[in-house]
């Protein structure tokens, strides 16, 4: 595995740039589907939007100032595409962003890509019915193991702020999945 220094290096010059693209994608492909799946719900959507965030990031690799590490920067592409893709599909479908989460949820036992039992599927249910920035904050804390200081820098937020983000996240999930 490349470092992300030699990597952004790599896609910066011209001469290199296509196969440290190809090694770019095949090292985070794996690791930004699963955030943007669990941001999308549908397979076939996140496969149509991690596409959208790798040329995205393709074209946009001499903006990157290196302020940030490079999956931070990827994965804030990946989120603002996350969140264009689904406005646009709530719009084209005439439904607000809740309707549209209740609606993917709901179709998530017909997808063949998903693979958890009805105790996951819950916990999607429950997730969906969060508002936008605590199911980021909770999706990358809960299943990614993301840390505060790491998510201050994608999300551009305080950690006190993310903290209580997590906080109100976990209680909301907590009170659908017992009915308290």
């Amino acid at each position: 595995m490349v470092s992300d220094e030699i990597l952004v290096r790599r896609l910066k010059a011209p001469a290199t740039r296509e196969q440290a693209f190809r090694e770019l994608v095949s090292q985070y492909k794996e690791r930004l589907y699963w955030h943007i799946r669990r941001t999308v719900i549908d397979h076939e959507d996140t496969d149509d939007v991690l596409q959208n965030t790798f040329i995205k990031i393709y074209r946009n690799i001499d903006k990157f100032k290196e302020e940030s590490s490079l999956f931070s920067w990827m994965y804030r592409i990946a989120i603002n595409e996350s969140i264009t893709f689904l406005n646009a599909k709530a719009k084209r479908k005439g439904l607000d962003n809740g309707e549209l989460q209740e609606s993917l949820v709901a179709n998530l036992h017909a997808d063949t890509y998903f693979s958890g039992d009805d105790v996951q599927l819950k916990l999607q249910q429950a997730i969906a019915t969060l508002p936008e920035k605590q199911k980021l904050v909770f999706n990358m804390k809960y299943f990614e193991g993301i840390t505060y200081e790491e998510m201050s820098g994608i999300l551009d937020t305080s950690i006190g702020a993310l903290k209580a983000s997590y906080h109100h996240a976990v209680k909301k999930i907590e009170h659908f999945l017992t009915g308290d």
